[in-house]
């Protein structure tokens, strides 16, 4: 554990450290649970949104409420692993599980991983396409190359800073585009908590779970939930982390569902009401110029590219953290095998987008491969936070066990649903 703490610290020495618990103490909490917000408002989730909106209006917003609840109770489920363990997701199934099982376990991670930052590079390089014009592929190589120097020259601590401050803008640009259009609310508000599967809309559905929902993201969170430990012999200190855990992780998922509901809205009152499909970004961002006026096109572009900058160094800290774990290492930029975890998914993600003709279907469909693994990944973490051998006496409660099953199961049935809508 004192290499998981010291891969964190910054060279903070956390052994006599002990927290003062309340007043504003939960402002030191805050942090990690936005990290893993930027991966779900990410531009795989621009693509869905947009096209869930533009397609079907208001009805696909239900699917936005569902996958938050879930997405709060598995990411909740597998942060209380990295404080009870200190160990990231990726590192437990190493340990825990036999190497036959969790090297492919962890394999699917990986390309899981890959089709993430395939999604992120994408949506930055596509931003920048409408700002200034500059071709995909030469705008995904900007991406790249910005992301890996962000990572490579940058601690955890600021960032998390950078990712807060991306978060703020995109968060702001939605609330001056929507304070342009007139939403109908009655209907928001019941298609909110009103399942609905509209015909042609599996694809959407699929694709706006695995866009919420994401393997990347139940890695990492388990990996930076650590950097708020202290003293992890303390049993005081970590049930106060626990608690305060969970307050972060719902105050950045609500956060996350805002937006990507804010996506949605904006969609339908714009682009379902105008009858205009949405079959790429810049499309819906030609189609909202001339309706709400220039800036709101620019607005739209600058938020898209801050969410393909911050998803992508998400991402990155991911694969990072994926790779390290086979290796039985924490995620550390200093070290190889974490840099070497990042430069993979970068590297064949961006060999994967010069081969790529329509930008927009990539986007699509790499949030439906995401889907597919999912599945995995939650089986996984369930059977590990369910095991006394894994978290001792902070393993899962029988119902929060079969809760957290329940949850895979329905993701495995919507996947199963979704190769029959081939057919």
């Amino acid at each position: 554990m004192g290499k998981k703490v010291t891969a964190f610290l910054d060279n903070i020495d956390r052994k006599d450290y002990r927290p003062i618990f309340g007043g504003l103490e939960i402002l030191k909490y805050l942090g990690p649970g936005l990290l893993v917000t930027v991966g779900f408002i990410d531009p795989g989730n621009w693509a869905s949104n947009l096209a869930a909106g533009a397609d079907f209006g208001y009805l696909l917003l239900w699917m936005v409420t569902f996958s938050t609840i879930m997405l709060i109770m598995l990411q909740h489920n597998v942060a209380h692993l990295g404080i009870a363990t200190g160990l990231c997701l990726s590192e437990a199934a190493t340990k825990f599980i036999k190497p036959v099982y969790s090297r492919p376990i962890l394999t699917t991670a990986v390309l899981a991983s890959v089709s993430t930052s395939l999604a992120e590079i994408l949506g930055g390089a596509i931003a920048l396409n409408m700002l200034f014009n500059i071709p995909i592929r030469a705008g995904s190589f900007l991406v790249v190359v910005f992301v890996m120097i962000m990572l490579f020259t940058n601690g955890y601590r600021m960032i998390e800073k950078w990712i807060i401050a991306f978060v703020s803008v995109i968060g702001l640009s939605f609330i001056y585009e929507l304070s342009l259009v007139h939403i109908d609310w009655n209907s928001a508000i019941h298609s909110w908590v009103t399942p609905s599967f509209p015909k042609g809309s599996m694809v959407i559905i699929m694709s706006v779970l695995g866009a919420v929902v994401m393997p990347h993201n139940l890695f990492l969170h388990s990996e930076i939930i650590q950097s708020r430990q202290w003293n992890l012999e303390d049993e005081k200190t970590i049930k106060k982390q626990l608690n305060y855990e969970f307050l972060d992780t719902l105050i950045s998922m609500l956060v996350g569902w805002a937006i990507n509901s804010a996506m949605i809205l904006l969609a339908a009152a714009v682009l379902f009401k105008a009858g205009s499909k949405v079959t790429e970004l810049q499309q819906a961002q030609g189609l909202l110029a001339p309706l709400l006026g220039a800036h709101s096109g620019i607005v739209f572009a600058v938020a898209l590219l801050f969410a393909g900058l911050a998803s992508t160094i998400t991402s990155g800290m991911a694969a990072g953290s994926i790779f390290s774990g086979i290796f039985q290492e924490p995620y550390d930029i200093k070290d190889n095998h974490s840099r070497l975890g990042i430069a993979i998914s970068f590297v064949v993600a961006f060999l994967l987008i010069l081969l790529i003709s329509n930008p927009f279907n990539g986007l699509i469909y790499s949030q439906m491969m995401l889907s597919l693994q999912l599945p995995i990944t939650i089986f996984l973490q369930v059977y590990l936070t369910s095991s006394e051998k894994v978290m001792g006496k902070y393993k899962n409660s029988k119902f929060n066990a079969v809760m957290l099953y329940l949850v895979g199961a329905v993701v495995t049935a919507l996947n199963v649903a979704l190769l029959i809508s081939f057919f």
